[in-house]
Order: structure tokens, then sequence, then C-alpha cells
């Protein structure tokens, strides 16, 4: 996204998204990320993906360390935890994976239900690709700071009800 790769701030956002085979939601991660840049024109923000879409995490993170920030903060474009969030982003970022999410990654197994189209094998899980043993991981000599998901937060109740609250 480098939404201003002139800047003289030593500090850059990774907005990280899930990533899916879809393209909505790569541009849904990334219209968020525009319009939160506008507030901030004097930050690098970068946009990445865990999984199934470009860029991955490693590359966003390393085109916003090319612009020699020192820090750089991480916020993953979730509603809630989980494995992803606990596990997988830290260990990208070489940051320690949450002692929960040790123990529930062990026999890493995904429980999210999906339907599989026709043709494709069914196993009891869906092919996302993950390769965990072999991730890529990230170094930086700067501040990595980690935030939590979006949450419970009083601005996604506001969204929903501007969602359901017309049809009432």
């Amino acid at each position: 996204m480098d939404t201003n790769s002139n800047s003289k701030n030593d500090t850059g956002i990774l907005l990280v998204g899930h990533g899916s085979r879809l393209p909505y939601n790569k541009e849904v991660v990334h219209s968020i990320a525009s319009k939160y840049a506008q507030s901030k024109p004097d930050y690098n923000i970068e946009v990445g993906f865990m999984e199934l879409a470009e860029p991955n995490i490693p590359t966003a993170f390393n085109k916003l360390k090319e612009t020699g920030v020192k820090k750089i903060i991480v916020t993953p474009v979730f509603l809630a935890h989980g494995l992803h969030t606990k596990r997988d982003i830290p260990t990208i970022l070489g940051l320690e994976p949450s002692e929960e999410a040790k123990k529930l990654g062990k026999g890493h197994s995904h429980g999210h239900g999906h339907h599989h189209d026709e043709g494709e094998e069914e196993h009891g899980h869906h092919h996302h690709h993950h390769h965990h043993d072999e991730a890529e991981t990230v170094e930086f000599d700067g501040e990595i700071i980690y935030t939590e998901p979006l949450g419970a937060d009083d601005a996604i109740v506001d969204i929903i009800a501007e969602r359901v609250n017309p049809h009432l």
C-alpha cells in the first residue's frame, strides 16, 4: 500500500488480514487501511495477509522495514483471537506465541466447518496451505508492537446497528 514512502516518521503500521481466495476480502482490508491512512498521513502503512492472498505478512513487514522505521505496530484486522492471532502471526513476527495457543496448536486442525466443493477431497479439513513448520519469519532490530484484534468494540456495535436497525 505504501501510503507515504517519503515519511520521516520512524514508526510503521502493518494491518494484517486473514486472506481469502475471494478478491473482495483483500479489497476490504486495503480499503480499511486506505481510510485509516487518511488520518495518519505521516506514517508508512502496509497490509499483509496471513494466508491465501498477497502480500504475505513477511513481505509487507519487510517493505515497512526498508523504509528505515525503528518501530512497527502490527494490528490483526480480525474480530477475535484465534490460533492465527495467538500463535501463527506472533511466530511469523518472531514473537513468542501465547501459552494457550501453544497448547491448542499441538496437532493443529481447523474446526471451521467449511463445506467442500464437489471434486475437492474431504479429509475433515480445508486446504489453507499453512506450512507452519516452514513458516517464513521476519528479522527486525527495532521494536515490534503487536496489538489486540478488533474485539467487541462499541464502534463495531454501531456498525451492526446501522445494518440491522433499518430492517427492524
